[in-house]
């Protein structure tokens, strides 16, 4: 390294290009960063949705939910399989070990669907989601206004905007919610089609074979050929209603004869309503994985304020949620942290250096070490998020702590430059004399922070770039103060008068007195310190522990059930209502969207009971009040007075994360497995009564997963033998009649338009109606239904949740005014006392509270490991198990602050506090590194010890205050930053600058003392 310094001394020039270099990289490299709001914690997950229109949820559990799932299971590197049957409907979810290639697992997944394809029902259809991740919900809009139909308005948005927001870079899929899907749909006379000796199976038959174009060769005509192409594709109502279904010498039959045909919808399995004016459509564009988040919503939104004009007058695309503004937040909140903590280090660095020249050559490192830092992050794929920009700003204060040493070590020489010996080879033993521990300090705090590379899951999603940023940035700093800065040094400062700024001058003389003091009463001192280190382990048990603060995101979503049987149509209604409400009673709400169901792709199978209500809140200056919980209290007001329906609060991003990690939504979620739904049921719904009752229990919810109506048709085998019919005939004519039967498909233009044989809209009102449905044999034998089948109405299941090939039922809980670790361990203990389960089931508590203790469990491990890694580079600096030992010392004692600030602060013990804690640990052992060096050069040079312990002191009182204030001071803007990601960067700060003040102390005062003791060298 010493010739890395004097290579750079020696060739200005050289280092005045590799900063030009660092400058135009910098920048480049910050411009073509991908930015986003977080980073993606997203796993390597794939997902199958297959779809079978009509049958049961447990139906769809056995035929076709199982068979994947036990072909599945022995996937390689699988951590998670878990699903849900609904009706007509199954989501497969399966997680990969992270580090999985994405690509490689779509395809072991493809593989295995297809070697099952053979045993799942025949009408079963889907595969593989798009390649997307949970958090890919980059945008929300509606279509509407204009006087169109619900229709019209699907249409719009199914072949006219989603086509062009596909072809937009990053975009995986546009999900298309509400409204109503156009078909063509033929309506059977089953009086006349028995008439006239016509089955369903010969009407189905006449119009499958009669919607088709087709080329039939080439002919030659002299030099030319001709293309034949014949054409026989339905292209209107008209070509349906005049297809021969039968004709023979006396009479031809038309479907006009037999049926009615007219333009209806599909099966809608889901709504979108705004603001209590009824339904609109809702477009959803979905990010591909690793997308530029910020880039590919300016892309959409460009997009669409190109289409808008182009629509029917007066059809509005609305914008109700824009991941965009989120990011803006989030990179402008960090943003502003970080250059109010420039600013404040530039005005540290002026009183402690007292040299503008000095300051500016020090502050030097910190625009030129982010620019390096951009130039890794582009080079090793981190993006521009919340959490790395973060950790830039947290290493602020860090980043001057070489060059500091550096500058002021060689302005100490220059004090005695005599303006006629080499200035150079005077400046180069100044940075060789401080190398050794520059270079030990820098790397003691780049390993502190190496265990947070190794944490798991979701923590270790967050903070990993956190982690990378700053052991980047301090890697540039520790390279630029030992080659660059030296440079700028000796062109910007000249020889001065040796005097200490006035800042400093007023430190020494309250420090001096204090130190004499120490080193005369060290028995009491050391008392005093214990003293305080015990209570702190005191405090300590007292702070609450939790896994992350909630982050504010802006907008609030609010989940809602209502009784499993309800119709659509009149969770429509109900939403409608709640969403009047809520725009009366709580003004600080611009606007709110409703989405029932599920949505057309199935990444989201809601039922027809569950609503996701979007809650948009106008900006902060319009609220009554600045605190959002408030906001949230005044809509569980409105929600009182809605009875029978359960609710619950989250936000966006969050949500999405806990369904990805968990599978479900909320702090605390309890997983009850067994192989009886009802017995699930009840011992959920006991364990939900038991939460209720604990002090901090809030949004405690449990699905309603039994009350939805079933009419059994149980075929009587013998009956519909004799008569001539089979029980696949059966069920076939009762879908046709009852869900429809799509046949193909009608082009209009570049529109496909679904071409349905269905039932009457009588039918499916009226049970009794349908139980004397006539059934039409083979032999054209017809009979009511209720002839071949008895019908009992029933109860059955909303869902079926399973998870690694088990029945589950799950019990969530948030938890406010009180630490999660503590809420959990409670309800563990009443849980256990209160509910007794059979042989075959069991009880599985996750949520936050399984991210907590993973994290804290690997925290446990890693920390110790990097302690004795700065031990073993300590021993390597100072050759010294008793000099190692008394900078490691530090370490409690800096944890007090820490500790009662935390405290103090009333925040808990979370993985952000921990990291702080981290933190700390690197900066009290670099301001031990710097003192101790000092008191060993003394030491060598022969002075006395109590010399060396009371010169060394005093000399380094101006560079470990500079350390510590410049650390501190450089977090004081996370402390009062607001918006997004605030809340997690707060506990870090607090800890960091808490312990700073205790650490500093101790450094100063309890160091010298034991340096005195037991440290010398003599």
């Amino acid at each position: 390294m010493n010739k890395l310094i004097e290579i750079s001394l020696k060739n200005p020039l050289l280092i005045f290009i590799f900063t030009a270099c660092i400058l135009f990289g910098g920048l480049y490299a910050a411009k073509e960063l991908p930015i986003d709001a977080f980073p993606d914690v997203s796993s390597t997950q794939v997902k199958i949705i297959m779809k079978s229109p009509g049958l049961t949820p447990e139906e769809v559990e056995a035929r076709i939910t199982a068979p994947l799932e036990i072909e599945m299971l022995g996937l390689p590197n699988q951590t998670m399989l878990r699903s849900v049957a609904k009706y007509g409907l199954t989501d497969i979810t399966i997680d990969f070990a992270d580090g999985t290639d994405i690509y490689w697992a779509r395809n072991q997944v493809a593989e295995r669907i297809n070697a099952v394809r053979g045993d799942l029902p025949s009408d079963a259809t889907g595969g593989i989601a798009p390649m997307t991740t949970p958090l890919g919900e980059m945008l929300m809009f509606t279509v509407e206004g204009g006087g169109l139909s619900l229709t019209e308005n699907r249409s719009l948005l199914d072949w006219v905007i989603r086509p062009q927001l596909r072809s937009l870079e990053g975009v995986a899929d546009v999900n298309s919610l509400g409204g109503k899907v156009k078909t063509f749909e033929i309506v059977p006379d089953l009086n006349a089609m028995q008439a006239r000796g016509i089955t369903l199976d010969s009407l189905q038959i006449a119009l499958e074979r009669n919607n088709r174009n087709d080329g039939a060769g080439r002919l030659s005509q002299g030099e030319e050929a001709i293309i034949v192409r014949s054409e026989g594709r339905i292209n209107a109502l008209n070509d349906i209603l005049n297809t021969v279904v039968k004709a023979d010498t006396n009479v031809v039959v038309r479907v006009k004869d037999i049926a009615s045909v007219n333009i209806s919808n599909l099966t809608r399995n889901g709504a979108v309503s705004h603001n209590g004016q009824g339904e609109v459509v809702e477009g959803l564009v979905l990010g591909l994985r690793g997308a530029n988040a910020q880039k590919l919503v300016e892309g959409v939104k460009a997009k669409l304020a190109e289409i808008e004009p182009t629509l029917p007058k007066g059809v509005k695309l609305n914008i109700f949620y824009n991941r965009g503004n989120l990011v803006d937040k989030a990179i402008h909140g960090v943003s502003k942290a970080m250059l109010e903590a420039i600013v404040l280090v530039l005005i540290l660095l002026m009183l402690f250096l007292g040299n503008i020249r000095a300051a500016v050559t020090v502050a030097l490192v910190l625009p030129l070490s982010a620019l390096v830092t951009f130039m890794l992050m582009r080079y090793f794929g981190v993006s521009a998020n919340l959490m790395s920009l973060g950790g830039l700003t947290i290493a602020i204060g860090m980043l001057v702590d070489a060059a500091v040493v550096v500058v002021e070590n060689i302005e100490s020489k220059l004090a005695h430059y005599d303006g006629k010996s080499n200035k150079i080879a005077l400046i180069l033993q100044a940075v060789k004399e401080v190398s050794t521990p520059v270079i030990s300090g820098i790397v003691i705090i780049i390993v502190v922070f190496l265990p947070l590379l190794t944490l798991q899951g979701l923590e270790g999603k967050l903070f990993a770039p956190v982690a990378l940023t700053i052991v980047f940035a301090l890697a540039a700093s520790l390279l630029l103060s030992l080659t660059v800065i030296p440079v700028f040094a000796a062109m910007l400062i000249t020889k001065k008068h040796h005097a200490e700024p006035w800042l400093v001058r007023q430190a020494l003389r309250v420090y001096t007195p204090i130190l004499k003091m120490a080193l005369n009463k060290s028995k009491l001192v050391m008392l005093i310190a214990i003293t305080f280190l015990v209570l702190t382990m005191v405090v300590y048990t007292q702070i609450g522990k939790t896994f992350m603060p909630t982050m504010d995101e802006g907008d609030i979503i609010m989940g809602s059930e209502k009784l499993p049987s309800i119709t659509l149509n009149q969770s429509v209604a109900m939403d409608n209502a709640i969403q009047k409400a809520i725009l009366k009673d709580v003004p600080e709400v611009a606007q709110v969207v409703s989405r029932v169901g599920s949505d057309e792709l199935g990444l989201d199978p809601m039922g027809l009971n569950q609503t996701d209500n979007f809650v948009i809140l106008k900006p902060r200056d319009q609220w009554r009040t600045q605190n959002k919980d408030d906001i949230i209290d005044s809509l569980r007001q409105v929600m009182t007075n809605f009875a029978g329906i359960d609710y619950s609060f989250t936000q966006p991003i969050d949500m999405r994360v806990n369904e990805m990690i968990l599978g479900v939504r909320g702090d605390l979620a309890i997983k009850l497995y067994g192989t009886d739904l009802k017995v699930l049921g009840e011992k959920a719904e006991k364990i939900k009564s038991i939460l209720e009752g604990i002090q901090g229990a809030q949004d405690v919810y449990t699905p309603q997963n039994s009350g939805v109506q079933y009419l059994s048709v149980n075929i009587d085998r013998e009956k519909a033998g004799r008569l001539g019919f089979d029980v696949t005939r059966i069920q076939d004519a009762l879908r046709v009649q009852v869900e429809g039967l799509q046949l193909g498909i009608v082009q209009e233009a570049e529109r496909r338009i679904p071409l349905v044989i269905k039932g009457a809209e009588s039918l499916r009102l009226s049970p009794a109606d349908f139980a004397n449905i006539r059934i039409t044999s083979s032999e054209g034998v017809s009979v009511p239904l209720a002839t071949l089948a008895t019908l009992d109405r029933i109860e059955g299941p909303v869902k079926i949740d399973r998870e690694r090939a088990s029945r589950m039922v799950v019990v969530t809980s948030n938890v406010k005014g009180r630490d999660l670790v503590s809420f959990v361990e409670e309800a563990k203990q009443k849980i256990t006392n209160q509910v007794k389960l059979d042989s075959g089931y069991r009880i599985q508590f996750g949520g936050q509270f399984e991210n907590q203790q993973r994290a804290a469990q690997r925290l446990s491990i890693v920390i110790p490991i990097a302690i004795l890694m700065i031990f073993i580079l300590l021993f390597s600096t100072f050759h010294s198990i008793r000099q190692t030992v008394l900078i490691l010392a530090n370490i409690p004692f800096a944890m007090i602050g820490g500790v009662f600030a935390l405290w103090v602060s009333g925040e808990y013990l979370s993985v952000p506090a921990s990291v702080g804690f981290i933190a700390l640990l690197g900066i009290a052992v670099l301001n031990g590194v710097v003192m101790m060096t000092y008191f060993n050069q003394l030491e060598d040079e022969g002075l006395q010890l109590i010399d060396v312990v009371m010169e060394g002191a005093k000399r380094r009182l101006r560079p470990v205050l500079m350390t510590a204030s410049i650390a501190a001071f450089g977090l004081v803007p996370l402390l009062f930053a607001t918006g997004p990601g605030s809340e997690i960067q707060k506990p870090l700060a607090i800890v960091v600058i808490g312990g700073l003040i205790t650490s500093t102390i101790l450094t100063l005062i309890l160091l010298p003392m034991l340096y005195q003791r037991f440290g010398g060298r003599r």
